[in-house]
């Protein structure tokens, strides 16, 4: 049950649970640092986030920057993203929707010199955003009954700039530099029907303002003229974040007003986790591109702070039992039968992705939700007088996690992509 897992209130018991919920994401966001993003633009979302293999000459890719060696020479890419999604949470026959949508990304990449291409763009990298309530009766005879209320917001948000360069035929290699910078806020109000018994509000803050380092290498093996397989791999180091999370503890007897706080903090406590990617994409005739991705993000070696009581001794510091690795593995692809063609349905480009990941949290002691995923997308081309090389990109997803006695949480996004792709530098001859 969630009451039994999933709240942070301790040494109660109960015989009846009431859960409502408002807000935009699922309450696993609290822990931690919140949900992790998809961080691919339109075209990767299509194939569910698929991307470590691709090379596109008129799409930004910056999950690999090894690929921005393959922009056009005369392009200049403008991509930006929206998102809006319907979240349904369940648990023991109770169901809440949730409704969001907002702002995604945004990207832009050119060719700088010949086999060298730069990117720069507004990437997210974890959200966190949540408001939910539950009740229920403190003692068996339901004299006493309780309200805790849960809410939180934040999130890490990264600018990058990245180059990749061609050393020699077939063989990239790219960096993005990305500033990592976001808030953090949560809090949680534990209140009673008895006046006599004290409302506890604990408070949890911190902020990161440091950087992330992302290193990509793609490597195209020929097979004949028409197939080539491209290999691609990307590695982001971890590294202290010379953050100082904050705890506040606040406990007030509603009878007299008087309130006792106590205040924790600690000195540079949060770190960001290795992560390496490896993958690669089969490409027919620049036709038929399949794909298959996999990555690991190295949480279990770092640490997370929490506060516990124990044997009515409070302490806030790193626990070492809070993250886990995250595995994820991701097979798409994409087709297109001509994308220079005259006709306007043979220059559509069709997308589907599928994954599974494991959750780089655990709760309470148990691993966090598993999470499958489907995706299904379009790119449209976009035809006038002026420009015929943009494109729109529409892709839905549905997203699964679950866990054994957790919240059941499926989510259906539509993602929108708007890649913008003008001719630069071209000498223009007058006649």
């Amino acid at each position: 049950m969630l009451s039994a897992v999933m709240l942070t209130a301790s040494a109660q018991t109960t015989s009846e649970n009431n859960l409502s919920y408002s807000g935009t994401n699922s309450p696993y966001s609290q822990f931690g640092f919140g949900e992790l993003a998809e961080q691919g633009s339109g075209f990767n979302r299509g194939m569910n986030g698929l991307g470590l293999g691709f090379r596109e000459h008129n799409q930004v890719n910056h999950l690999n920057p090894a690929s921005y060696s393959a922009i056009d020479s005369l392009s200049f890419i403008f991509d930006a993203g929206v998102y809006g999604q319907l979240s349904n949470f369940k648990e023991d026959g109770l169901k809440v929707n949730a409704k969001n949508a907002g702002f995604d990304y945004v990207v832009a990449g050119f060719r700088v010199f010949k086999h060298v291409g730069v990117s720069a763009g507004l990437i997210p990298f974890a959200n966190m955003s949540y408001k939910y309530t539950a009740s229920g009766n403190l003692n068996t005879d339901k004299s006493v009954t309780y309200t805790n209320t849960y809410r939180g917001s934040g999130g890490l948000h990264q600018v990058y700039l990245g180059v990749g360069w061609e050393i020699f035929r077939n063989f990239s290699l790219g960096v993005n530099g990305s500033y990592m910078w976001g808030d953090y806020d949560r809090n949680v109000t534990n209140g009673y029907s008895d006046s006599w018994v004290n409302t506890i509000q604990k408070s949890y803050r911190f902020s990161v303002s440091n950087y992330k380092l992302d290193f990509g290498v793609q490597y195209t093996l020929p097979l004949n003229a028409n197939n080539h397989v491209t290999l691609g791999a990307t590695f982001s180091p971890g590294h202290n974040l010379h953050a100082d999370p904050e705890c506040e503890v606040i406990s007030t007897n509603s009878s007299t007003g008087v309130s006792d706080t106590t205040s924790y903090s600690l000195n540079n406590a949060l770190k960001l986790p290795t992560m390496i990617g490896v993958g690669f994409a089969y490409n027919y005739g620049n036709r038929l591109k399949l794909g298959l991705d996999y990555q690991l993000q190295q949480w279990s070696k770092t640490s997370f702070p929490v506060h516990t009581v124990s044997n009515d001794v409070a302490s806030y510091k790193l626990s070492d039992n809070y993250f886990r690795d995250r595995h994820k593995i991701t097979l798409g692809g994409t087709y297109c039968r001509d994308e220079y063609g005259r006709r306007f349905f043979s220059r559509l480009r069709y997308r589907f992705g599928a994954s599974y990941a494991t959750s780089y949290l655990k709760i309470n002691g148990q691993d966090g939700p598993k999470e499958m995923s489907l995706s299904a997308g379009v790119g449209i081309p976009i035809v006038n007088a002026i420009n015929n090389r943009s494109i729109l990109n529409i892709s839905v997803q549905w997203v699964n996690q679950k866990a054994s006695s957790m919240i059941d949480v499926n989510t259906f996004r539509i993602n929108l992509g708007f890649t913008f792709n003008e001719r630069w530098f071209q000498k223009w001859k007058v006649e």
